[in-house]
């Protein structure tokens, strides 16, 4: 995740912020432009953006924004959509007439915009269900029946199918997710680490199930995935996952199935992706060799490696556990 610039004043902004808390103006991503500007109110619901890359255009703000405040994304004047880029996913939303609801949506939002900048800077496919409804991509945020436990059947279920990715709202939970995690004996469990996860079940069954070559090289790297998978998950929570696990896989529930272990994959390649970009923005990648000596690590576009990759990520994951050490 890049670091912004307040265009007014010049104060450092983030990817969450809908205003400038140094100078006090409104702020508005530009998606197609990968940009968080200062915007200035034209009145009637037009925004001018100031950042240099918007040219002067106009923009208004995703419904999301200016009724529900729980986005910060422009969409430019031109366009009849309500919603903004990523809320477009959105099929259901929590039920806002349950108080707590608010709160929780709005974590998930920030979670799922942050997904969503790394699918669009990783210039990956990106539809939604209404403009494809047979392998787009949709979002269901579902809670429970009140009363129900979180082991109890029927529960909603965090999961994937066919393009929809469903939510149990009470992931956004803190208290509720961090029981979830030490019953289940899990390292973390994050929003963000959710949802980045069940993409990676959207992509296969996007990329890889109807291609009959992409579909080989993944039995060959995974397993094969007509294993049944019910059953393995089953296993998988009755005996834990596999003696070795450690050398074969990224995490113990990638162990548990072949579709488990590339979603896995994928979520930690964008842990990985995004981590890195954050620590470019901050400064503190570790120094490579080039032509004219040493200098700061940056990504080139698609040339780099996934090996240049690694050794920054061992490099930055190392220096950021040590720092939270520190802090105890």
């Amino acid at each position: 995740m890049k670091i912004y610039n307040c265009d007014n004043c010049g104060q450092i902004v983030y990817f969450e912020n809908s205003l400038c808390l140094s100078c006090g103006f409104q702020l508005g991503y530009l998606p197609t432009l990968d940009n968080m500007s200062s915007i200035q109110d034209l009145g009637e619901g037009q925004w001018k953006a100031l950042a240099p890359s918007a040219e002067e255009k106009i923009y208004k703000k995703c419904k999301n924004y200016h009724l529900e405040n729980v986005c910060n994304w422009m969409i430019p004047i031109e366009e009849d959509d309500e919603y903004c880029l990523s809320c477009k996913f959105n099929h259901i939303i929590p039920n806002l007439s349950i108080p707590e609801n608010r709160k929780y949506w709005q974590r998930l939002e920030i979670a799922k915009r942050r997904l969503i900048y790394s699918l669009l800077r990783l210039h990956l496919p990106l539809n939604n269900k209404k403009t494809d409804p047979e392998r787009g991509l949709s979002f269901d945020f579902l809670s429970n029946e009140k009363g129900l436990k979180y082991r109890e059947s029927k529960r909603v279920l965090t999961g994937h199918n066919q393009g929809k990715i469903t939510f149990n709202i009470e992931e956004a939970n803190d208290a509720v997710r961090e029981k979830m995690r030490l019953d289940m004996n899990e390292r973390y469990r994050t929003l963000l680490g959710h949802f980045r996860h069940e993409i990676g079940h959207y992509y296969w069954f996007l990329l890889i199930s109807n291609n009959n070559n992409l579909l080989t090289q993944f039995r060959e790297e995974f397993g094969d995935e007509r294993i049944n998978y019910n059953f393995a998950l089953k296993q998988y929570y009755i005996n834990g996952p596999v003696g070795n696990w450690q050398e074969r896989f990224i995490s113990a529930y990638a162990s548990s199935h072949p579709w488990e272990d590339f979603a896995e994959c994928w979520a930690h390649y964008l842990h990985m992706f995004d981590t890195l970009e954050t620590a470019i923005s901050w400064g503190f990648t570790k120094k490579v060799e080039s032509e004219d000596g040493m200098e700061d690590f940056k990504f080139k576009n698609h040339d780099t490696t996934f090996d240049e990759m690694k050794d920054q990520w061992l490099y930055v994951s190392t220096a950021l556990n040590s720092m939270n050490r520190s802090m105890g």
